[in-house]
């Protein structure tokens, strides 16, 4: 058992490094200059110089990217001089020296994502605590309202399974998951906080907080939260109606469940007390898959109804070419998607014992 988490662990890791090595590369290519966004533009190559010099800009990319890999990691080596030793005195980096040398010196700190080229040198990582908690609300929102809503269509597919009602709820489901967030968010914007604002009180657009009447104070909006949620779960909801039904059938045919009914058990008794449990592994992959990704897919959902979380914050940021900012939030969300997919896999052993971590 050791082992094999220990080979997860492994995995997750290479994988994270993966995503690092490419994000990075991937936002340093890019056409652009980073140095002349950040000086609005003005000709000044004295300014310009100076700025490339303070980010790294003059230096080769392949010694940008290991100063790079140099700040995330937690285990870090700096050299000894005046300029390594004002970087835990100013609270750039948050930890403690490890072991010094003449030259060196090994130190633990927390993963430094650097500053915003845009924020007047405030830290990537703050910028993620602002923005991160609304998002994941809204990823969190939605997988519920996903969750309650699929799995009961799909236990209703399932017990009038070929009936009108069956295939009423599969069409939906169909047309639930070929329906791009962007348009939901757009038509659920427009016909529910405009056109029937006056019925439904939504709002087009709004965040969790909300500055009050006389701009004293931020007050909760829990209902801007209504929209972007459902829209966002419209697509997890069709994929749980479609997995729960398929499991629940297959499951129904297993040898077992013609015992329950000939001891007298209804189908409704049967589906609740055997069919259900059994049936839920292919969903709860689906559901960790979905969380997962509503926090990257949140980007356009977020956009248009002006939630302010890291995918709006991602969308303003490729926009002024906020290079730490968006390598920043990709990574982040990249360490969420691999804890949660690695925290499932342990879920699902739990629930089938025959399944091992490997």
């Amino acid at each position: 058992m050791a082992a094999s988490i220990l080979s997860k662990l492994f995995y997750c890791i290479l994988t994270l490094f993966g995503v690092v090595s490419i994000v990075f590369l991937l936002f340093n290519v890019l056409p652009g200059d980073p140095a002349q966004m950040m000086v609005d533009q003005q000709e000044d190559s004295e300014q310009l110089a100076q700025v490339r010099k303070k980010y790294g800009f003059d230096l080769p990319i392949s010694k940008q990217y290991l100063l790079y890999l140099n700040d995330l990691s937690p285990l870090s080596i700096h050299s000894k001089n005046a300029e390594h030793l004002s970087y835990f005195s100013n609270k750039k980096y948050s930890g403690f020296s490890l072991v010094q040398t003449s030259n060196y010196v090994f130190a633990f700190k927390l993963p430094y994502l650097r500053t915003s080229f845009q924020k007047r040198g405030k830290k990537v990582s703050q910028v993620i605590v602002e923005t991160l908690p609304n998002t994941v609300l809204l990823a969190v929102a939605s997988i519920c309202i996903a969750i309650i809503i699929g799995m009961l269509l799909g236990v209703i597919a399932t017990l009038f399974s070929n009936t009108w009602i069956d295939r009423w709820l599969q069409l939906i489901s169909t047309l639930g998951m070929s329906v791009p967030s962007f348009f939901s968010a757009i038509l659920f914007s427009w016909f529910f906080g405009f056109l029937y604002h006056q019925t439904t009180g939504l709002n087009m657009t709004g965040s969790l907080y909300e500055m009050d009447d006389f701009g004293e104070g931020r007050v909760l909006m829990l209902k801007n939260l209504i929209l972007p949620a459902v829209v966002l779960g419209i697509r997890p909801i069709a994929v749980i109606i479609q997995l729960m039904r398929s499991s629940l059938l297959e499951v129904l045919s297993q040898d077992y469940i013609r015992t329950a009914y000939a001891k007298g058990l209804s189908k409704s008794q049967v589906i609740y007390k055997h069919g259900i449990k059994n049936a839920l592994n292919p969903v709860v992959t689906a559901i960790s898959g979905w969380f997962a990704s509503m926090l990257a897919g949140a980007v356009f959902v977020e956009y248009i109804f002006g939630w302010k979380g890291m995918g709006k914050e991602i969308v303003t940021a490729l926009n002024t070419l906020d290079i730490p900012v968006i390598t920043g939030i990709v990574l982040t969300i990249s360490a969420l998607f691999i804890t949660i997919n690695l925290f499932v896999d342990f879920i699902y052993t739990q629930l089938d014992p025959q399944v091992k971590l490997y």
